[in-house]
């Protein structure tokens, strides 16, 4: 089988850059479905689903080795048709008497398969807190139970867990008995770690000494996963239309009624909508995406789609997204990949499809404690459940925030910051080394404030910092 470390050149193999032989590829998947059955046998409950889950995998294993080239040809990308993008302000607003019927067609579902590791915490990253001692799930509750409660209506709230957050939110759960929202939950598949040489699956069987060897397999996942779970009939039974997807720890998305009002009473049927949002510098990730002059809005990940149309495309398998090929490095050195999908590319596989360009605050994700400094900061005020924009703030954007390593933990970043700074008036933070900020302090303009190595600075309370430079010998010096 060592031959085959040709298809993983680069992550995705060129048809350029080997032969591959169809009886190669087959040995590849006969050798890939044995070790999947030996798997399997090891499983004492759920078999079921185990066995449903690997089907998945298998196609998706299959379309690896067949498909050639790159997952995105950049020299064939255009851009949309001015028609596929419909301005968010050309959305007719519901009445009163309009929002219970509209309302009570939809489920919402939320991603909610991260771990809270990337900033120090652990178990899902749903239960940091990130608001007024409020979590990312506090605050999704507390939306959809407002809009039950003011219109009188029953939307679900659907959980979309990995196998990592599945025990934990299940536990969490518990709190909000008394709430006036369904929440139901269902787990995505749990998909093998591939070995990057042998591209057979690294673990063994289903136990702890294996918990390596799996992945949740990125959040296009949950077409399939939704189905399989029964969620997907029982609510097209209740009389629901549409889905509300976002990822659990975007604070700005909200349910939108304008949009649900378009959806629900578009002369043409649309089965798959997804807000995009003017792009910034600040959203530059990737190196043939940097133009903004040609690429000028992207996916927020917040996507509204016909539940029949789903049913459709998983039944009759026409649903199609582009491999991600993740590699990875595991803590023993052994080099795996992960074939992921991300659950915006099947537009294309439905009928009706458009994009709406939203406002800006229907992105504020949080990632980092840079933007959590954002969303507890002044900025925003809360209530039920929502942030709204400070109207004293004079221009519509966030500052643009970098913290740097020392605040990358929750914990590290709530240490350094005896109260969170005003930054009303902030246009751009960067932060490095050692610092801390007393209490009251006033940040705006252009703030920059660098400790070198082995020096401290500590920003002492009720100093007001506007367009500075605060070096590592403490003075501070005018911009």
């Amino acid at each position: 089988m060592k031959s085959v470390t040709a298809f993983v050149k680069g992550h995705r193999r060129s048809s350029s850059d080997v032969e591959f032989k169809e009886k190669t590829r087959l040995d590849a998947k006969a050798a890939m479905n044995k070790t999947l059955a030996k798997i399997a046998n090891t499983v004492a409950a759920n078999k079921e689903k185990v066995l449903s889950e690997f089907e998945g995998f298998e196609q998706l294993f299959h379309r690896f080795l067949t498909e050639t080239g790159p997952s995105v040809d950049w020299e064939k990308i255009k851009l949309l048709a001015d028609e596929a993008i419909k301005p968010y302000k050309e959305l007719a607003s519901p009445d009163d008497k309009q929002i219970h019927e509209l309302l009570d067609k939809l489920v919402v579902v939320k991603l909610n398969g991260g771990l809270g590791t990337s900033m120090g915490c652990k178990g899902p990253k749903s239960a940091i807190a990130v608001r007024n001692e409020f979590t990312f799930l506090d605050l999704n509750v507390q939306q959809i139970e407002t809009l039950n409660r003011k219109y009188n209506t029953d939307v679900p709230l659907v959980l979309m867990n990995s196998f990592n957050t599945d025990e934990d939110t299940e536990k969490i759960l518990a709190r909000y008995n008394q709430v006036r929202v369904n929440i139901f939950t269902f787990t995505q598949s749990r998909f093998p770690r591939i070995n990057r040489e042998s591209l057979l699956p690294i673990a063994t069987n289903f136990g702890p000494e294996s918990a390596e060897g799996w992945y949740p397999p990125g959040h296009g996942d949950i077409y399939a996963s939704f189905y399989n779970s029964g969620l997907l009939e029982e609510f097209i039974k209740q009389g629901k239309k549409y889905m509300f997807i976002s990822n659990i720890d975007n604070l700005g998305a909200t349910v939108d009624l304008n949009i649900l009002n378009g959806l629900i009473n578009s002369e043409k049927k649309l089965e798959f909508l997804m807000e995009v949002t003017d792009k910034t510098r600040a959203d530059i990730k990737v190196d043939e995406f940097k133009s903004i002059s040609k690429f000028k809005i992207f996916n927020t990940n917040n996507l509204w789609v016909n539940l029949d149309a789903i049913k459709r495309v998983v039944e009759d398998r026409s649903i199609h997204m582009e491999i991600i090929v993740n590699p990875k490095t595991l803590d023993n050195g052994v080099n795996v990949i992960q074939l992921e999908t991300a659950v915006g590319a099947a537009i294309k596989s439905f009928d009706g499809a458009k994009g709406i360009n939203v406002p800006r605050s229907r992105f504020l994700p949080v990632k980092t404690t840079s933007d959590l400094l954002i969303i507890m900061s002044n900025l925003y005020s809360l209530r039920a459940g929502s942030l709204k924009m400070n109207p004293k703030r004079s221009f519509p954007t966030v500052p643009l925030c970098k913290l740097g390593s020392q605040f990358s933990k929750v914990k590290d970043f709530l240490y350094r910051f005896a109260s969170i700074p005003d930054i009303l008036e902030l246009d751009h933070l960067t932060v490095s080394g050692d610092v801390t900020f007393g209490k009251n302090v006033t940040l705006k303009g252009t703030v920059i404030i660098i400790a070198n190595h082995g020096d401290r600075i500590d920003i002492p309370s009720g100093a007001i910092l506007e367009n500075k430079i605060v070096s590592g010998n403490l003075r501070i010096l005018d911009h």
